[in-house]
């Protein structure tokens, strides 16, 4: 028999604006998808604690976002370690979005890959935020470009390689080739709550809509040739209350949840939750064969047999970089380029 790992995908609302509940509810769901005999669950994008979708109807709003900032997640801190623990306790990897809080008080929108033996195997931040989030986030750096890391399943599984993007990088050629290089098998596709499009008639971007989303998604899948666990949150009316997103662009409805299932030649291999309500909470859940990835490989392998390096390549810089270097340690490149004047 094939090995066979069970994934839970979240489609859940977190509780706005509200660190400790958010943390608290991941910690809920990732026991209830064990006890389900999940071995692996994703989150959505900005899960912890909640996407401020306030960015996309006005201009600014510096009340919520100076309590975004107080109620957004830091790497080692309590709360991370409280959902790192709870992985450890039911032998579960956790693939996490929350929004990061730095010391300096700075956010970035960002991913955890926790091992089910509770270590934090990956730490990235997304490389450019969409539009109006730069207004709150900032950017990723190179070391966020090492995306893809081995977990541990045990038995009859093994290692598999798990990595993870955030909404529209998903539209990032060089990003995604990047990412598929890295041996990927599974991949955790983030997504805030997303609502369907209103009809050709409107002037919303399509590929900002649930269909266009998980388009991206499955193209993703195909391109990779590897599972993808498309993962979208949920905002009800108290998520647009909290917000204040009625007459927003996005987020004035009830609804966003379309998490899902995707094959490795792109085909969904689920069903919506509860009928197709988007506004309903759940977890949605996965055997997945994962032979299959190698059966489609056999076919395409856009960083193997099906590409031509000689003539095309992606040229990488993974270094991060820093806000200050000491003259002392300045890097040789940059001693090289300092010009000293000669003394008359």
């Amino acid at each position: 028999m094939a090995p066979s790992l069970r994934v839970a995908v979240t489609q859940a609302e977190p509780e706005w604006l509200d660190l400790a509940g958010t943390v608290k509810k991941t910690c809920e769901l990732i026991t209830e998808a064990a006890n389900n005999g999940a071995r692996l669950i994703a989150f959505p994008e900005c899960w912890v604690t909640g996407y401020p979708g306030w960015i996309w109807a006005r201009p600014v709003d510096f009340e919520l976002n100076t309590k975004y900032i107080y109620n957004s997640l830091s790497i080692g801190s309590p709360e991370f370690e409280q959902i790192a623990s709870t992985a450890k306790r039911h032998s579960i990897a956790v693939v996490l979005g929350f929004s990061e809080r730095t010391s300096t008080h700075s956010l970035y929108i960002s991913q955890a890959i926790i091992s089910p033996q509770g270590a934090t195997l990956l730490h990235r931040r997304k490389i450019k935020p969409t539009h109006v989030e730069r207004a709150v986030f900032g950017d990723g750096s190179g070391a966020d470009l090492s995306n893809v890391v081995d977990v541990d399943f045990g038995g009859d599984v093994g290692v598999v390689k798990v990595g993870a993007l955030a909404c529209w990088e998903h539209t990032q050629p060089l990003l995604k080739y990047h990412t598929y290089s890295q041996g990927e098998v599974i991949h955790v596709a983030a997504w805030p709550p997303i609502d369907p499009h209103p009809g050709v008639e409107h002037p919303g971007l399509w590929s900002m809509s649930a269909e266009g989303c998980q388009n991206l998604s499955q193209t993703y899948a195909v391109e990779g040739g590897g599972y993808v666990l498309h993962c979208t949150g949920v905002c009800t009316e108290k998520g647009m209350e909290t917000m204040g997103t009625h007459k927003g662009l996005l987020f004035h409805t009830p609804g966003g949840g379309h998490s899902c299932v995707i094959g490795p030649d792109g085909r969904r291999l689920t069903q919506p939750l509860h009928g197709g309500d988007p506004a309903k909470e759940g977890i949605v859940y996965a055997d997945l064969d994962l032979t299959n990835v190698v059966a489609n490989r056999s076919f395409l392998d856009n960083v193997g047999h099906y590409s031509r390096p000689d003539l095309l390549w992606l040229g990488v810089d993974r270094k991060q970089k820093q806000h200050v270097i000491p003259r002392d340690e300045e890097e040789p490149s940059r001693k090289a380029n300092v010009v000293v004047p000669k003394q008359e």
